[in-house]
């Protein structure tokens, strides 16, 4: 049970600290030997500083506090300097030679989570509270420094089990709350790897800045190991049937100058990705390689190892560096080059390798590197990978001149993202430790200078050394981690040469990771997957917090309280450049100001171009940005002039993107900021089967308020006959573009396509020419590819178009209003269009613009946007309100008391029931089994056995419905024998025997379920009773003169009963038997203590009495009644007095032995309701000693055992006969007087035997 509330000094009074450290940090919770234990941060480092106000903290020590006992809290010693301590020492274990330890233990106590403690404390994890560390820089906002938890990559969150109990906690919670918590920064992102940072001297910078403050450059570099298929080397290998691959890591180089500019580069590496594993082994080359599966069944898990490498990268070139001479090392290059061959990511349309998804360069890393250069050798392979770098680009965002204004009205200056990273290199070798670091270190520096050179900039010695050192580190903390040594070839890496002093340090690593691998990566495997919660039988903690969750529920049902609408206005448009720069200076007032637009300015201006550069072959696998800053510059100088001769607000650049030549603008009014946050952007190529970038789409998303709006431009495949193919590019950006925490375009509340979509008019040149002229724009419309397609619902489905009313936009001859009139001669059509979706959009104005310096004319739309906005005050109000309330009806532990009271913690139960049907849940206050001071009640019906017979509660269940068992809960019942039970004298109910009398079940008499007596009748149907004879005849027996019937008294249980009469047979003695009534002891059976009887000296009952025979012929109907013994008063009883006699069944008593047992089988036994089966058996003992006492007390003084029929005529009760014997025969009784009789009986509705 959990329940947010604010720090209060009565709140903590009655706690106690468990350390006087501080605590940095919360991992999360986890369960460990029964027994749930909290995970934080007690010390942590600086390690490095990616932006101003971006740090990233190194974890030193963390604690583990049991808070579901105090068992623990003085095992572990909270001291860093005992982080080597041995598995067997403790705190405890150290005072043992001073006697009993605190604890009064006599033996050492190891913390249950003393190597989880270890392994967190080891160095190589981090977090940061001011950024989200599991994501890189493109995938974050650029422009907020706080983070989202719910944004969080669990695939390099690796406290992601222990922290989940708390993040479902935090999403239960009201935006106040979850603020507040989030705030506090308790709940801490761990990734594993490497995080460092270098600070680069404004001397030593590479990138030169007019403003020249002093501060200096940041390079960083951060290494993010994946948490999916994490282990130690010789225990994690190869791909599993998720795609998840073995030592994967995505290492981002970070640079970050003073004046805002942040470049970012990500390359990953990860295993081979096909299913083999490898054994350790103390001697080197003897680790032998094992492929587990057939290339067939590996190629499902490789294709989707690739598939999620392009979700998140774009396309991938994989740089295997394997040996071509091993033949372990061989096999596996085999295995590779052949699901690369068959993956679906590596064909293209083009049939040229260069313009799949998927590449992949084999590059012999020993081969190459054998010769006398050495590792200089590597250096070569950027004459392989060079085409795919400039392709891949990088992430840039710049500082703008656009000021902001904050929270508090104070001007700070906006970051602009002004290129992204569409492209990854996947590289790897066997352990992807030592050679892969090499070939990445080398990578990084090329993206580096990519970078520099569209700067015309240039690095110095000092920055690369710099950088070699970062990749260095980098080497050696990865090495570590998976191997357990430094890596190798760090020399090389670190100096640009290997030194003598550098092999022989190779030497000793190599050693000590054969020790590692064999003797103590098991023991750190079985660490890792408790951490990550994947050992067998391990459990994850469940957090219950009842009020949020109703507080939840019923504000999205009063939601109109508190939720209202605005409108607001957005112009979309697109135009095809061309490649054209002479546009820059051209007036754009006629395309951004059209009539259409209306003299009020919008509040959103979103400006979309297509070949914004010359799509030359060696354009379109390079995104140079500077041709888009100029016409960024163009539109928003446009926009701001007129605003300024209106007097309206300035409009600010909110984000842009580019591919290539498309490129993507979002300007906003600035008082218009205040409500749009979450801002995001992203590309998807479609050129060259998505390896170029000359076709594709750019997309930016952010939230207005509460409304998710999305904007697309698209630049689809050309051709007149290619409509397939631009149904196809469309499919790949709708189904391909992800935003963060994997959005998709659909998952807005609006959305509007613009671009150059390249449908053509399907008429030929002459017949479209005509139409043109005669402006017949219905009949171009009716044979306009794109209508046609969405028609179909071949492309752009659920999306509309506003009504054509402007002539087709392509192809104009440059400067003319004359369609193509080159020797292509292109066919007019609308190549350029607006399309949106979305219930709250609502268009008002489709148009073109007359702008004559491209082949395109510009195409306009205007929008009105129904936006959601929340009034977040009245809605802390209402949570509130409902959150006392709630707080309240359930009962508060403190909400009554008085200053000084104290109260015991209550559980917050009582909601509604979970099912209809069901009770509400209980709590201390409020039991529903009692509601309005009635027992509970419930129906149930009686199955019917397969074979018709009657089925009852089986008595072997166990008394607890939840407990398992094999043991059904009905059984069938045969059909009862004559006999009589000795534990009822009731004909209408059955009742389940105490275990140890069940168990002697067949040594005692039977019972027979007699008939109701005729009570006129009653008294002349009484008669003695005789016994058998040592032959087993028997007599007739003599009538009782009676002249009226006797008093009847309740009927009573009981085993040792009065004999009614029987049918033939000779009469009881004249004296009576002497009622003495015993239990007997459990668990033997009971016995007599007359010992002389034989097996034929038993008592035989029966009852002559039948019932009265209807006139119908027909059996007497089933009789729905409470027991007799259970009901105050007896009917019965009213119509006679006194009580001593027993009317109705019974059952003789007399000594038994195991041969003696009457034959027959016994009537199905039913539990005892709401009783075990000892409290039934103690409670018999008691019964019976209390009917012992009241006959005594009954009984006339003076009256003679032999003189039985004259006391009970004066007393209106019937005594039987009893052999005289030298001790009265004990019997076995169950009567009720009232107690307990509600845990035997119960209300029952038999049909009464007619036997």
């Amino acid at each position: 049970m959990v329940e947010f509330a604010p720090v209060s000094r009565q709140l903590l009074k009655d706690f106690r600290p468990l350390t006087p450290r501080p605590i940095y940090g919360t991992l999360g919770l986890i369960s460990a030997d029964g027994e749930v234990f909290l995970s934080v941060i007690t010390r942590a480092i600086r390690a490095a500083t990616v932006r101003p106000g971006e740090t990233v903290e190194q974890i030193s020590t963390v604690d583990f506090y049991c808070l579901s006992s105090a068992d623990y809290d003085d095992v572990v010693p909270l001291e860093s300097a005992e982080l080597d301590f041995s598995d067997s020492m403790s705190t405890h274990g150290s005072q043992a030679g001073f006697g009993q330890s605190l604890g009064r233990r006599e033996v050492s106590v190891e913390h249950p989570c003393h190597e989880l403690r270890k392994l967190l404390s080891n160095g190589s994890f981090y977090y940061s509270t001011d950024f989200d560390l599991t994501n890189r820089l493109q995938d974050r906002s650029i422009n907020t420094k706080t983070f989202d938890i719910d944004n969080f990559d669990d695939t390099y969150l690796w406290n992601s089990f222990m922290v989940r109990p708390l993040v479902e906690f935090r999403s239960r919670l009201m935006p106040p709350e979850r603020e507040a918590l989030d705030l506090s920064r308790i709940l801490t992102s761990a990734t594993r790897g490497f995080c460092k940072t270098m600070t680069i001297p404004q001397s030593a910078s590479p990138v030169r800045e007019p403003k020249r403050n002093g501060m200096p450059s940041y390079l960083s570099l951060i290494s993010r190991l994946s948490c999916r298929r994490a282990g130690t080397r010789f225990n994690s290998r190869g791909i599993d049937d998720d795609g998840n691959v073995a030592n994967f890591v995505e290492t981002e180089t970070i640079f970050c100058s003073p004046a805002g500019t942040v470049f970012s580069y990500v390359q990953v590496r990860g295993s081979v990705p096909v299913f083999w594993e490898q054994a350790a082994d103390l001697l080197p080359g003897r680790q032998k390689i094992t492929v587990t599966r057939s290339p067939e069944g590996t190629q499902p898990a490789f294709n989707k190892h690739m598939e999620d490498l392009e979700q998140i990268y774009g396309a991938v070139h994989i740089i295997n560096l394997l040996s071509d001479s091993k033949p372990a090392e061989v096999e596996l290059s085999t295995l590779y080059r052949n699901a690369i061959r068959h993956c679906p990511y590596s064909q293209s349309n083009s049939g040229s390798p260069e313009h799949a998804l998927l590449r992949d360069t084999h590059y012999d890393f020993h081969a190459e590197t054998k010769g006398p250069a050495g590792y200089e050798a590597a250096k070569d392979i950027r004459r392989y990978i060079e085409t795919s770098t400039d392709g891949f680009a990088y992430f840039l965002a710049e500082e703008t001149d656009d000021a902001a204004e904050s929270a508090n009205g104070a001007q700070r200056r906006r970051t602009v993202v002004v290129l992204q990273q569409d492209g990854v290199f996947r590289t790897n070798c066997l352990d992807c430790l030592d050679r892969t670091n090499l070939i990445q270190t080398l990578i990084s520096q090329m993206a580096v200078e990519t970078f520099l050179a569209h700067r015309s900039d240039h690095a110095g010695s000092d920055f690369w050394m710099r950088h070699a050192s970062l990749w260095a580190d980098n080497g050696d903390s990865l090495s570590k981690i998976y191997a357990g040594t430094g890596a190798l070839k760090t020399s090389f890496t670190r100096h640009g040469k290997m030194s003598l002093a550098g092999a022989m340090a190779d030497v000793r690593k190599s050693v000590q990771r054969i020790y590692h691998n064999n003797f103590v990566d098991p023991s750190r495997q079985v660490t890792i997957d408790m951490l990550l919660g994947r050992n067998i039988g391990q459990a994850p903690v469940h957090l219950f917090d009842p009020i949020s969750d109703f507080v939840s529920v019923e504000l999205s049902k009063r939601s109109e309280e508190f939720t209202s609408s605005e409108t607001i206005s957005i112009w979309a448009g697109t135009f095809n450049l061309n490649g054209r720069t002479d546009g820059i200076g051209h007036d754009l007032s006629p395309w951004l100001f059209g009539p259409a637009t209306g003299v009020e300015q919008p509040d959103i201006f979103v400006v979309a171009f297509q070949e914004i550069v010359e799509l030359s072959p060696q354009q379109i696998m390079n995104s140079d940005p500077s041709r888009k800053h100029l016409w960024e510059e163009a539109v928003k100088r446009t926009l701001n002039q007129r605003q300024a001769s209106l007097g309206g607000e300035k409009y600010m650049l909110l984000r842009s993107g580019q591919l290539v030549g498309a490129a993507l603008c979002i300007f906003v009014k600035t008082p218009r900021l205040r409500n749009i946050k979450n801002v995001e952007g992203s590309v998807k190529k479609t050129g060259l089967s998505g390896m170029a970038g000359n076709k594709g789409a750019v997309a930016i998303r952010f939230d207005y308020a509460n409304t998710h709006i999305c904007f697309v431009t698209a630049h689809l495949a050309a051709g007149f006959s290619n409509y397939d193919e631009r149904n196809r590019d469309f499919n790949t950006i709708h189904h391909g573009l992800r935003f963060q925490r994997n959005r998709g375009i659909e998952d807005h509340d609006a959305i509007v396509w613009m671009g150059d979509f390249n449908y053509r008019i399907g008429l030929g040149l002459e017949r479209a020419k005509a139409l043109v002229k005669k402006k017949d724009i219905a009949t171009l419309y009716d044979n306009d590819q794109l209508n046609l397609q969405m028609v179909a619902g071949l492309a752009f489905p659920f999306y509309s178009e506003a009504r054509i009313n402007f002539m087709p936009t392509y192809k104009f001859d440059v400067g003319s209003d004359n369609y193509d009139s080159s020797e292509k001669a292109r066919i007019p059509a609308w190549t350029d269009r607006i399309l949106r979706k979305g219930s709250s959009l609502r268009q008002l104005s489709y148009d073109s613009a007359p702008l004559k310096f491209s082949d395109h004319r510009p195409v306009y739309a205007t929008f009105e946007c129904k936006v959601n906005i929340v009034n977040e005050e009245t809605r802390e109000n209402i949570s509130r309100e409902l959150y006392q309330r709630r707080k309240a009806d359930v009962g508060d532990a403190t909400a009554n008391l008085g200053e000084g009271e104290e109260s015991e913690d209550e559980d917050l139960i009582g909601y509604d029931s979970i099912e209809p049907g069901l009770p509400p849940a209980s709590s201390d206050r409020q039991k529903w089994w009692l509601d309005n001071r009635q027992p509970a009640r419930a129906q149930i019906t009686v199955p019917v056995s397969r074979d018709g017979l009657p089925m009852a509660l089986n008595p072997r269940r166990p008394s607890n419905p939840f407990t398992q068992s094999d043991e059904p809960d009905w059984v069938s019942v045969s059909r009862p024998s004559p006999g009589l039970s000795s534990l009822s004298s009731s004909p209408y109910e059955n009742v389940s025997l105490p275990k140890a009398l069940a168990a002697g079940q067949e040594f005692m008499s039977r019972k027979q379920l007699s008939p109701i007596p005729d009570q006129s009748r009653l008294g002349s149907q009484m008669n003695g009773m005789r016994p058998k004879g040592e032959n087993g005849s028997s007599g007739d027996l003599s009538k009782m003169a009676t002249h009226s019937p006797p008093p009847l008294p309740p009927p009573r249980r009981q085993t040792a009963t009065a004999h009614p009469n029987t049918p033939s047979g000779p009469p009881w003695p004249t004296n009576n038997l002497e009622r003495t009534q015993t239990l007997p002891p459990l668990p033997s059976r009971p016995r007599s203590p007359v010992t002389h009887a034989s097996p034929s000296q038993t008592l035989e009952l029966s009852q002559t009495s039948q019932h009265p025979t209807p006139k119908n012929g027909k059996s007497p109907p089933p009789i729905g009644k409470k027991p007799a013994h259970l009901v105050t008063g007896s009917p019965l009883s009213k119509t006679t007095s006194g009580s001593g006699s027993m009317i109705g069944s019974m059952v003789s008593k007399s000594a038994r032995s195991d041969d003696d047992a009457l034959s027959g089988p016994s009537l199905p036994a039913r539990s005892a309701s709401g009783a075990s089966q000892a409290s039934l058996h103690a409670a018999l003992a008691r019964k019976a000693v209390a009917v012992a006492q009241q006959q005594q007390q009954q009984q006339p003084k003076g009256s003679a055992v032999g003189d039985t029929k004259a006391g009970e005529r004066a007393n209106g009760t019937h005594r039987p006969s009893a052999v005289h014997s030298a001790q009265a025969a004990p019997t076995d009784l169950l009567d009720s007087f009232n107690e307990g009789g509600g845990e035997i009986g119960s209300w029952e509705a038999l049909r009464p035997s007619s036997e």
